[in-house]
């Protein structure tokens, strides 16, 4: 449920409560969030995720922590219910909070290798997106480089054609300094030149800030996935992975599934060599229509392998 604002919040930044459906592992996405947070535009520190937004030309910061059974989001710099009804919704969407997490378990149940998995995390969700052509363009930066290096880029990215926030419009979040480029800024920039990047990697960021500006609606959620897809790798420098990554964060295809990630084919590894493609694609039928909840599960199972 969500918690109209007292009068003394709308003063210094509205307070709003999302509530949370159990079980929900807070600390993957925390995680997850702070590995990919854009320098300048998103800081996760201490149990707490904040970022930049521009909504309905209203500039200003937002934080979400967890409280109990509920989220708890802060807002500052919007002064209308619709537009806090907006910043809501994204929040919504990008912690994941309207999916059934039984549904889940259930659907992955049939394989006992996802039905461990699931047993092992119960409350893992997706990591979505704010912004879905910030989502995009953070998944061009990373291909073929690290999470590290991809977010090292992308703090260079913000720095050079990101909007600077005014003092006042940081809130109570300091570290928060630019919003993340919009089309408009991206579409004729020199972005290979300032990034010190692959040419093509720069042209197919310019080509989804054209792309962004002449279909405002590309990444809209609803579509089938087979045309979400192929949407997206009609555009230029976006392949099948970039195209799956990005609808099953930004666009809440469920289904998606990044067939060729490394990370997937090491999880499923179990001694006897990593399988292929075409045999993690045919593992992955049992999965559907959840097939990228089982890739979350997966890439948490990598990442717990590796680390020490």
């Amino acid at each position: 449920m969500t918690l109209a604002p007292s009068p003394e919040a709308r003063e210094n930044g509205a307070c709003f409560a999302l509530a949370v459906r159990p079980p929900y592992d807070w600390a993957h996405l925390e995680r997850f969030f702070a590995d990919h947070a854009s320098p300048g535009v998103e800081i996760v520190t201490g149990g707490r995720y904040a970022r930049t937004f521009s909504l309905d030309g209203r500039r200003g910061t937002l934080s979400v922590t967890l409280q109990a059974d509920a989220l708890s989001v802060r807002i500052h710099g919007l002064g209308s219910n619709d537009a806090h009804a907006e910043a809501l919704a994204r929040v919504r969407a990008m912690f994941d909070l309207d999916i059934d997490p039984q549904a889940i378990a259930d659907g992955l149940g049939c394989d006992p290798l996802t039905a461990s998995l699931v047993a092992r995390r119960p409350g893992l969700r997706m990591p979505g997106a704010f912004d879905g052509f910030e989502l995009a363009i953070r998944a061009i930066l990373g291909q073929q480089v690290s999470v590290a290096a991809a977010t090292r880029l992308a703090g260079r990215l913000v720095a050079a054609f990101g909007t600077p926030l005014a003092p006042e419009e940081h809130g109570e979040e300091p570290g928060l300094t630019h919003l993340f480029p919009t089309p408009e800024q991206l579409q004729d920039a020199e972005i290979s030149l300032v990034l010190n990047m692959p040419r093509a990697r720069g042209r197919a960021i310019q080509g989804l800030a054209a792309a962004m500006l002449a279909t405002p609606d590309l990444f809209a959620p609803g579509r089938d996935l087979d045309d979400t897809v192929a949407r997206l790798k009609a555009l230029p420098g976006i392949g099948e992975w970039t195209a799956h990554y990005v609808a099953m964060r930004a666009m809440a295809q469920a289904d998606a599934f990044p067939a060729g990630d490394i990370g997937l084919m090491r999880a499923l590894d179990t001694g006897t060599g990593r399988p292929s493609r075409t045999a993690l694609l045919d593992r992955a039928a049992a999965w559907r229509p959840w097939r990228a909840y089982a890739a979350i599960h997966l890439w948490a199972e990598d990442a717990a392998r590796r680390t020490p």
